[in-house]
This record gives structure tokens, C-alpha cells and sequence, in this order.
């Protein structure tokens, strides 16, 4: 059985959830039931005013009838089968990263809208590809790049203009992993690379929105954290990146190396931008504040903001600032990390395209 049995859900339930200004409410289902859907998207649909949760899906029935019972929801432990049997018009897409295009392609085919968890594909060339695919079917694919709609990421941009010419970079994002090996994300042929393709395009989205594609990259990638382990997937990346204008930088990506870190820092002329999760700051270039924001609990919020932005693209209203054709670039980024470390030569981004 493709369907997991459920209690029947009463139609109030439904109409219930129906936005006071007459506007419909989209109908999403949720395929991969995993710790990303559990603690931010399916909070951040419940907390939706234009979006509800109308399917859930994965292929552990197990955690299919703990969220349909939670959520009040048919579940499904084949994509194929909630596809046909619920009328969707946006599907949020956590699959291991090989799954996922079959899982857009199966969305295409039913014209529904598409919420994607990084990465937006696998390599460059998949991404091409998909990209011609939503053109043709015209639905809208949207990576879930949940920094985009937290106030500290979008405010870099007018504290950066304070700070004369910008010219050195320095980001890292670090998490200790104690076995890098263990599950898909330990294979390069499931994942599709390690903590560049995966942890690491978080900052890669970072570096292109507020800097834009590099014009050469240079990166070393490590599989050897866990020399007892057997695994492909890199586990540590340094990444050398610089731009025509004469601005260059750094960026440091672990799945081994703790404690959990994740900032960017840009120094300029008069001072230095630095940005971390849930504070971003201004200071002098000895190292005195100047400036400083701070937001707590910010992730769920950022979540559900990024789940009514994409009700707004779906209705035409806003731009898709997330899209297959801006998610080439960071494939590109990617794709040329990769290439940088296999040939120990800088490579141009930009030519990959």
C-alpha cells in the first residue's frame, strides 16, 4: 500500500483554514519526513497564514503515521501515489539529494510548484537540466534558503556600505560530526559531494547574494577526519575565491571540526562587518562595536516567512529571488570546487555556465 491508513478528516478542518480576505489557501504536501521537515517545515506550514499542510509523505510508514496523526493528514510512503491521489499545488521536496530530482520531475508532470531543500541538484549539468524542465512545465522551483528571510542576512548589505573599500572576506560554517561516514551524506554518489554541496551552500548562497559569482576559485577537500571510517564524501573544505575588482576571501566548510561555528566577516578600508547566526555587528577595524543587531529564536519565523514568500510567487506577486536560473550560479560555485581540488588549478566559475 502506497496510502497509509488513517482516521478520516472531517471537511471543517479544512475549510477552516481558509485566509479571512478570500484569498485560496494553497494545498501543500510535504515529501521526506526527516529532522529538516520536522523542525522547520512542517512548524513553519502550521504556522502559515496562505499555506496549508495537505499530505505528508515518506518511505518510513513509521514516520508517516507519526505525522499524519499528528497533523491530521494522509500519509503516503510513495511520492508517485500522494501525487495522484491529493490535489497539491506546492510540494516541499527533503529527500536524500539523489531522490530529489525524480521527485521534481513527478511534481512537473502534476503542474505543482516546488519548495526544494538544498542543494538545488547534484551537479551543474542536473541542474542545467532542471531548470529547462521547470521552464517548460511552468512551475515554480524555489530553494529553501531560509537566511534570505531572517532581518541579521539582509541587513549586511547597509552595514557593508559603512565600512570604505571592502577587500578580504573570511566565512566559516563548522559542525562536529563524530562519524562523517554514517548515512547518504557520507556517499558522494547519494549526495552528490560532502560538506560543499551540502552544509557548505548555505554560505555559498551568502557569498553570491552579497558579493556575486567569483571570477576564480581555488579549494583542498579532506576525507580524512575519520581515517577508520570509509567514506567519499568530503568532510572538510578550504576554498580560496577572488573577484576581478581586487576584493578576495576565504571559506572554511567542516562536518568534523567543532564547535559549531558559522559566520562571515568582511573588513574594509573603515572597519569590519561580522555576521553570525542571530547577530550581525559593526566594528572598528582595532575591533570595537560600533554597532550591533541581535534576534533570538529567529529560524521558525524565517521559515514560515519563506513559506508565505513563496505563496507570493506562486500568485505572481513577488519575484522568485531563489529560482532554477539564480541556483546555476551556485551550482557553478559548486561545480567548480570540485574542479579546482580534482585539478589543484584555479578555476573560473563563470566559464563552467
Amino acid at each position: 500500500m502506497s496510502r497509509i491508513d488513517r482516521p478520516d478528516i472531517e471537511t471543517s478542518w479544512r475549510t477552516s483554514r481558509r485566509i479571512s480576505n478570500g484569498s485560496k489557501t494553497l494545498r501543500a504536501g510535504v515529501v521526506g519526513l526527516g529532522r529538516q521537515a520536522i523542525n522547520d517545515h512542517l512548524p513553519a506550514l502550521a504556522r502559515s497564514r496562505h499555506v496549508e499542510l495537505a499530505a505528508v509523505c515518506d518511505e518510513d510508514a513509521r514516520a508517516v503515521r507519526e505525522q499524519e496523526t499528528m497533523h491530521q493528514v494522509p500519509g503516503f510512503d510513495d511520492y508517485r501515489a500522494m501525487f495522484d491521489a491529493e490535489t497539491l499545488d506546492l510540494v516541499v521536496v527533503c529527500v536524500p539529494h539523489d531522490v530529489g530530482r525524480a521527485v521534481i520531475e513527478v511534481a512537473a508532470e502534476h503542474q505543482v510548484h516546488v519548495l526544494k531543500e538544498k542543494p538545488f541538484a547534484t551537479n551543474l549539468i542536473e541542474a542545467i537540466e532542471l531548470a529547462q524542465l521547470c521552464e517548460r512545465s511552468g512551475i515554480e522551483l524555489m530553494v529553501t534558503l531560509q537566511r534570505r528571510f531572517n532581518p541579521i542576512y539582509t541587513s549586511f548589505p547597509q552595514l557593508a556600505d559603512q565600512i570604505g573599500t571592502p577587500f578580504l572576506i573570511d566565512a566559516r560554517y563548522t559542525v562536529h560530526v563524530d562519524d562523517p561516514s554514517e548515512g547518504w551524506r557520507g556517499q558522494t554518489a547519494k549526495a552528490g559531494g560532502g560538506c560543499v554541496i551540502d552544509m557548505g551552500y548555505h554560505l555559498i548562497d551568502l557569498i553570491l547574494w552579497y558579493f556575486g559569482l567569483p571570477d576564480s576559485i581555488a579549494a583542498e577537500l579532506s576525507v580524512g577526519a575519520r581515517p577508520d571510517r570509509c567514506y567519499d564524501a568530503e568532510d572538510t573544505a578550504l576554498i580560496h575565491f577572488a573577484y576581478d575588482s581586487g576584493l578576495y576571501g576565504s571559506l572554511l566548510l567542516s562536518r568534523f571540526i567543532g564547535p559549531k561555528t558559522e559566520e562571515i566577516r568582511l573588513v574594509g578600508s573603515d572597519g569590519v562587518v561580522h555576521l553570525e547566526r542571530g547577530r550581525i555587528r559593526r566594528l572598528t577595524n582595532s575591533g570595537e562595536v560600533i554597532e550591533s543587531l541581535h534576534r533570538e529564536q529567529a529560524w521558525p519565523s524565517a521559515a514560515a516567512c519563506q513559506i508565505d514568500y513563496f505563496h507570493r510567487v506562486i500568485d505572481g506577486d513577488r519575484p522568485n529571488l531563489s529560482g532554477p536560473a539564480e541556483n546555476l550560479d551556485h551550482m557553478a560555485f559548486v561545480s567548480a570546487c570540485y574542479e579546482a581540488a580534482r585539478t589543484r588549478n584555479y578555476v573560473n566559475p563563470k566559464e563552467l555556465l
